[in-house]
C-alpha cells in the first residue's frame, strides 16, 4: 500500500532546499496531509520553490501551468478566475463567485478583493470540480488555495532583485528567525514596471499637446508585505497568525478602440493609444486614470493534537479591501465614456473542525460562519454633445472622430445642438451603486472508511443557511440638450437606497472511491454537487412617477460532477489522468446591457462540460527534470430554443485545448558553480471573451515561450538568472469587447509583449 510521505515534505523543508519540477509534494485539500497520488479528486499542486523555478509570481502566470485553469488579469482590481470554463470576475456585491480563492484556509473569493501577489509561498493547490464540502459553497466548480510560508525555528533569509526592459524593477524576500517555541517571519515584495502601451495624450502631436501628460498604460506598481508568527508552546499545540498587506498604484488599463484611431495611429490592438481621460476626472470619478487599491488581511490557525485519534483545528480571518479604478472605456481621445469603479468590502470568517483518524477510518466535521459586507459604485463622466454625437450620430456628416487626423469632431456637437449657447456641457452621474450584506452559516462533515488496504470509500456534505440583504441606488441627472438621461434605461433613485432581502439554504454532497490497483497506481471516481447561490438583480424603475424596486431573481445554478481518474508514480515519474462530465441547471451567465456599463446575471438554461486533464513529471537523472500537462475542455451551453441568444455557445474565457511543457537542466561547472536552464512552452487554443459568442471579440490560438537560465550555487545559496517571458514577442489579446462593446465600439486589451531582464538571488 502506498504510504503517506513525511510531514516535512510540505511543512518544514529547509529554505535553501532545491525542489525539482518532478518532486511530489504533500497537500491538505481533504483537511489532512496526503500525497497527491492518494487524493481521490483532480488536483494540481506546486511547491513555492517550483513556482519560482518556473518564474511564476502572479496568478495569470500560474494558470499557464495548470490544466483546466485560466486567470485573466485585466487589472489587479478585475481578475477573472476560470476553472473548467466557469468564470468568477463579476464586481457586483450581489453576485456569487463560482470559483473559490483561499488564502491560508480562508475564503477571499470576492472578485475585487481576491487578487494578491504570489511571493514566499509554501505551495498552491488547484482543486477541480465542485468542492463545497471541503471549501464552502463558493467552490461550485473548484478552488485555488494558496498557502504562504509560515515562521519556523532557526534563522534564514532570502533577497531577490531583478531589472529588465520597460524599466522592470522587482525586489522580494524574507527574513525568518525563532526557536521551537516562537518564531517570526517577515516577507515582502515590490514590483514596478512602466506601461507597455504608449499613451501619447498630453504630448506634442496629440489632440492635447499642452498636457496634461498621461502615463503609459498596462504597467505595474505593486507592493506587498506579510508578517507571520508561529507559537508552539507544546508538541500538541500550534498557532499561526499571518497579517498581509497588498496594494497597487498602477497606471490605467489600456482599452484600445477598434473603431477610432489615435492621432497618427491606427485601430490595431497593438498600437499606441491616446487616452486623455476626462477634464473632470478627479472631481467626477474620484482619482486620476489608474488604480489605487489596498487589501488588508489577517488570519489565524490553531491546531491541537491529542494523544489519541482526535485533533482540533480553528481557522479565523478578517479581510478588508478598498479600490478605485478610473478607466477610459472608449479607448480614445474623446471625452465620451469615462468611468470609475469604487469597490469596498469587509469579510469575516470563522471555522472550527474536529478530525478523527485511525488506521481504517478517518473523518472530519465542523461549522463555518462567513459574513461579508460590500458595495460597488460606478461614477460616469462625459460631455453631452460628444456623447450624443458618438452614440447616436445626431448631426449627419459630423461623425465622432476623424480617423485621418485624430480630431474629435463630435466636440463641436454641443455648440451646434444648442445654437452656440454652450460649447461644452460636462455631464457626470453615479450610474449605480450596488451593495450587499451576506451571512452564511454552514455545517460540514466527511468520512472515509478503509475496509481493506486497497480500498477507500468517502462520503461527505455541507448544509448551508444563507441570508442576503441587497441595496441599489443611483444618481443620474437629465441632460441640458435632451432633457433626459444619457444612459438609455437608466432610472435615477436620487441617491435613495432601494433594498431587498431574502434567505436560502442548500445541501451539497460528495462521494469518492479510491482503489489502490498496485503499490504504484491508484484509481479514483468522484461524484459531487455544486451550487452558485441565487442572484437578485436589483435596480430601479418608475411606476406612476414613483421610483420602485426593479427586482429580478435568478435561481440558483446547480452543478453535478462525475469524474474518474488514475494517479501513479514509478520512482521519479509521477502522473495523473482524469476525465469528467459536468451538468449544469439554470446556468448563470454575465451579460452587459446594451448601451450601458451595467453587467447583469442571466440564466442560459442548461449546459454541459466534459473534458480530460493529464499531467506528468519525471526526473531523468540527477541533472534533468521535465514536466508536461494538458487539458481538453468541451464546455458549451446546451441548445435550447428558450435561450436562443446563448444556445450552443462556448463558455467564455475557456480554450478547448491547453498544453504546457518544460524542464530544468543543471550542469555542474565546479564545486561552487553550476549552470541551469528552465525553458517552458504554453499553448491555448482559440477562445471567446463574451457570451453570446462573437468572432469580433475572440482570440485565436496562442503559444508562448519562456526561458530562465543562469548560474547558481549547488546548494541554492546564490543565483544569477537571465529571464524572458513571451520570448518570441507573440501578439495576443487579453480581453475584448468590454464596456465599449455595449455602446457598439468594442475595445481590446493586448497581452504582455516580450519582457526580459536579469535577476540576482542570495539566501542564508
Amino acid at each position: 500500500m502506498a504510504q503517506p510521505a513525511p510531514q516535512q515534505t510540505a511543512q518544514a523543508a529547509p529554505d535553501t532546499a532545491n525542489d525539482g519540477l518532478a518532486d511530489e509534494i504533500v497537500i491538505t485539500a481533504q483537511k489532512i496531509e496526503q500525497r497527491l497520488v492518494d487524493v481521490p479528486v483532480t488536483v494540481t499542486a506546486y511547491s513555492g520553490r517550483t513556482l519560482r523555478e518556473l518564474g511564476v509570481t502572479q496568478f495569470d502566470q500560474l494558470s499557464a501551468y495548470v490544466p483546466g485553469l485560466n486567470v485573466q488579469e485585466q487589472s489587479p482590481n478585475n481578475p477573472g478566475f476560470v476553472i473548467r470554463g466557469i468564470t468568477s470576475d463579476s464586481g457586483s456585491s450581489q453576485g456569487s463567485p463560482a470559483v473559490t480563492v483561499y488564502l491560508n484556509g480562508i475564503d477571499v473569493s470576492r472578485s475585487r478583493g481576491s487578487y494578491f501577489d504570489l511571493y514566499d509561498l509554501e505551495r498552491v493547490e488547484v482543486v477541480k470540480g465542485p468542492q463545497s464540502t471541503l471549501f464552502g459553497t463558493a467552490a461550485a466548480i473548484g478552488v485555488v488555495s494558496v498557502i504562504t510560508n509560515k515562521a519556523r525555528p532557526g534563522t534564514s533569509g532570502e533577497l531577490r532583485a531583478a531589472y529588465g526592459n520597460f524599466n522592470q524593477r522587482r525586489l522580494d524576500g524574507f527574513v525568518n528567525f525563532g526557536n521551537d517555541t516562537i518564531a517570526l517571519r517577515v516577507a515582502g515584495a515590490v514590483k514596478l514596471r512602466n506601461g507597455v502601451v504608449p499613451n501619447i495624450a498630453g504630448q506634442p502631436g496629440s489632440q492635447t499637446p499642452n498636457g496634461p501628460r498621461q502615463r503609459d498604460l498596462n504597467g505595474q506598481d505593486q507592493y506587498g508585505a506579510r508578517v507571520s508568527l508561529r507559537y508552539t508552546p507544546t508538541d500538541a499545540f500550534t498557532l499561526d497568525v499571518v497579517g498581509t498587506y497588498d496594494g497597487q498604484r498602477a497606471p490605467g488599463t489600456a482599452f484600445t478602440s477598434g473603431t477610432f484611431a489615435p492621432t497618427g495611429g491606427n485601430t490595431s490592438p497593438y498600437t499606441f493609444v491616446e487616452v486623455a481621460g476626462s477634464p473632470r476626472t478627479v472631481e467626477a470619478l474620484g482619482d486620476e486614470l489608474g488604480l489605487v487599491r489596498n487589501v488588508y488581511d489577517v488570519n489565524a490557525t490553531a491546531t491541537y493534537n491529542t494523544d489519541g485519534p482526535f485533533s482540533f483545528t480553528t481557522v479565523a480571518g478578517y479581510r478588508n479591501f478598498d479600490s478605485n479604478e478610473v478607466f477610459d472605456a472608449d479607448g480614445t481621445q474623446a471625452w465620451y465614456l469615462e468611468f470609475g469603479e469604487d469597490a469596498r468590502g469587509e469579510q469575516i470568517s470563522a471555522e472550527g473542525r474536529i478530525n478523527y483518524t485511525t488506521t481504517n477510518f478517518r473523518a472530519f466535521g465542523g461549522m463555518n460562519y462567513f459574513w461579508e459586507k460590500g458595495f460597488q459604485r460606478v461614477p460616469f463622466s462625459s460631455e453631452e454633445g460628444t456623447f450624443l454625437q458618438c452614440a447616436a450620430n445626431l448631426i449627419p456628416g459630423l461623425g465622432c472622430i476623424n480617423n485621418a487626423t485624430g480630431v474629435v469632431t463630435a466636440a463641436q456637437a454641443t455648440a451646434l445642438l444648442t445654437g452656440g449657447r454652450f460649447t461644452t456641457l460636462p455631464y457626470s452621474a453615479v450610474l449605480f451603486q450596488n451593495e450587499a450584506e451576506i451571512d452564511a452559516l454552514s455545517f460540514f462533515g466527511d468520512a472515509t472508511w478503509v475496509p481493506v488496504d486497497a480500498l477507500e470509500l468517502s462520503v461527505g456534505g455541507r448544509y448551508l443557511i444563507e441570508g442576503r440583504d441587497s441595496g441599489f441606488s443611483s444618481n443620474i441627472p437629465n441632460t441640458v440638450i435632451t432633457g433626459t438621461t444619457l444612459i438609455p434605461g437608466g432610472t435615477s433613485t436620487g441617491g435613495v437606497v432601494l433594498r431587498s432581502a431574502g434567505s436560502n439554504n442548500a445541501f451539497l454532497p460528495r462521494a469518492n472511491i479510491l482503489f489502490r490497483a498496485t503499490d504504484n497506481i491508484n484509481l479514483y471516481a468522484t461524484w459531487s454537487k455544486g451550487r452558485r447561490s441565487p442572484v437578485v438583480n436589483l435596480g430601479a424603475r418608475r411606476v406612476n412617477g414613483q421610483v420602485v424596486n426593479n427586482e429580478t431573481l435568478i435561481a440558483a445554478e446547480k452543478t453535478t460532477n462525475y469524474e474518474i481518474g488514475v494517479k501513479g508514480n514509478f520512482g521519479a515519474v509521477n502522473f495523473n489522468l482524469g476525465a469528467y462530465l459536468l451538468k449544469y441547471r439554470n446556468f448563470q451567465v454575465s451579460v452587459r446591457e446594451e448601451g450601458s456599463p451595467i453587467t447583469t446575471t442571466q440564466s442560459a438554461g442548461s449546459a454541459t462540460n466534459k473534458g480530460i486533464e493529464a499531467e506528468i513529471t519525471a526526473a531523468l537523472g540527477d541533472n534533468l527534470s521535465v514536466f508536461a500537462n494538458g487539458a481538453y475542455i468541451d464546455a458549451k451551453v446546451d441548445d435550447d430554443p428558450r435561450f436562443v441568444a446563448f444556445s450552443g455557445d462556448r463558455f467564455r474565457l475557456q480554450s478547448k485545448f491547453q498544453f504546457a511543457a518544460g524542464g530544468t537542466l543543471t550542469l555542474p561547472l565546479s564545486e561552487q558553480v553550476e549552470f541551469y536552464a528552465t525553458p517552458t512552452v504554453t499553448h491555448r487554443s482559440s477562445l471567446f471573451f463574451e457570451l453570446p459568442n462573437n468572432p469580433v471579440t475572440s482570440q485565436g490560438p496562442v503559444t508562448l515561450v519562456n526561458l530562465r537560465a543562469g548560474f547558481q550555487h549547488p546548494e541554492g545559496r546564490w543565483q544569477i538568472t537571465g529571464f524572458a517571458t513571451n520570448l518570441t514577442d507573440k501578439k495576443y489579446l487579453l480581453d475584448a469587447g468590454n464596456t465599449g462593446g455595449s455602446f457598439g465600439i468594442p475595445t481590446f486589451i493586448r497581452g504582455l509583449p516580450r519582457l526580459f531582464g536579469v535577476e540576482a538571488l542570495y539566501r542564508f
